[in-house]
């Protein structure tokens, strides 16, 4: 039933970042048909509610099968409030484990700032290089702040 709101009760006190993953929840729920990503600009809406809330930064994956349905979204690695060591290798192994046919990578700039650094390119590269050995393509790295800065939108990838 379509232009029908869902009610949500709270039973008992909830902060930020409950209320946050709940509608990172509900936008998965409601833009994501059968768990596929229907245009970047929900992926990136996802991602802000899902990545926004941390006061340090964090580096996450999104895995997607075949047919860009969601396998499983993962944070991997946490940092500081400006940089967070990213280790391709285990990239490749969560790849691996799930069996995924392509990723989105993401990652926040508590600073707010979303234009990526020097090594926000190199990470980025790396890691494409690494994933095509085993023919599984990065779609896009999407940095979270005030707003977002898709690589993919940039020609970065």
């Amino acid at each position: 039933m379509q232009g029908q709101q869902s009610l949500y009760e709270f039973k008992h006190p909830v902060n930020d970042e409950q209320i946050l993953e709940a509608a990172a929840y509900i936008i998965a729920k409601k833009q994501f048909r059968d768990g596929v990503l229907n245009s970047p600009n929900d992926c990136e809406e996802y991602l802000k509610h899902k990545l926004a809330i941390h006061e340090h930064e964090v580096f996450a994956v999104l895995f997607l099968d075949s047919q860009n349905r969601i396998l499983e979204f993962k944070e991997l690695f946490r940092g500081t409030i400006n940089a967070a060591s990213v280790y391709p290798r285990e990239v490749v192994k969560e790849v691996l484990e799930l069996n995924a046919a392509s990723i989105i990578l993401a990652h926040n700039h508590p600073s707010g700032v979303t234009t990526p650094s020097q090594a926000d390119k190199l990470i980025t590269t790396k890691l494409q290089q690494a994933l095509n050995l085993i023919d599984v393509s990065v779609l896009d790295h999407i940095i979270i702040g005030e707003n977002t800065y898709s690589f993919a939108e940039h020609g970065l990838i």
